[in-house]
């Protein structure tokens, strides 16, 4: 098992959202990343978790966290462990008072909820070894986050009332 985090989301040629999971231990552009086609409503939920963003009413994956803090429950990790005819499958280990339970999940839900409690975020080896791809960091890449964290950053501090006429 490999040990990863969440490297970003992105659109790909076709407007397709596509997770990008990159080994803890490597810097950006080194190395390998896995990307995992997911749908949209799971991409915004995981950069919602991913970037600590409030939300007015809870998403899926909030109620799932509160639903295990209710029962008293954790997620311990959060595990793509399998691909299949390019299908990606994933587990999440869950703690309680009534034991250890490994629960079947897609991995854009796992991740989403892993993101959310702080779990650790594993890929099986033989899953990195099948659709892992090399990490290239371009010079344009860096400017786009750039550019992206200045419109976060002008996001978080911008006012409505800033627009008024």
């Amino acid at each position: 098992m490999v040990q990863v985090r969440v490297a970003g989301v992105a659109l790909d040629a076709t407007g397709q959202h596509v997770i990008l999971l990159k080994p803890v231990d490597e810097l950006p552009g080194e190395g390998s990343v896995l990307p995992i086609w997911i749908g949209p409503l799971e991409a915004t939920s995981i950069l919602v978790a991913v970037e600590g963003a409030t939300v007015p009413r809870p998403l899926a994956h909030d109620l799932m966290r509160s639903l295990l803090d209710t029962l008293g429950a954790e997620v311990r990790r959060v595990e793509v462990s399998r691909i299949d005819d390019g299908t990606f499958y994933a587990e999440i280990t869950v703690a309680s008072e009534h034991g250890v339970r490994v629960v079947d999940a897609r991995p854009s839900d796992a991740i989403a909820l892993g993101s959310r409690v702080g779990a650790d975020i594993w890929v099986a080896d033989a899953v990195m070894e099948e659709a892992s791809v090399p990490d290239v960091l371009t010079d344009e890449d860096a400017d786009t986050a750039a550019r992206l964290d200045e419109f976060k950053r002008f996001l978080d501090d911008v006012d409505p009332e800033d627009f008024a006429g």
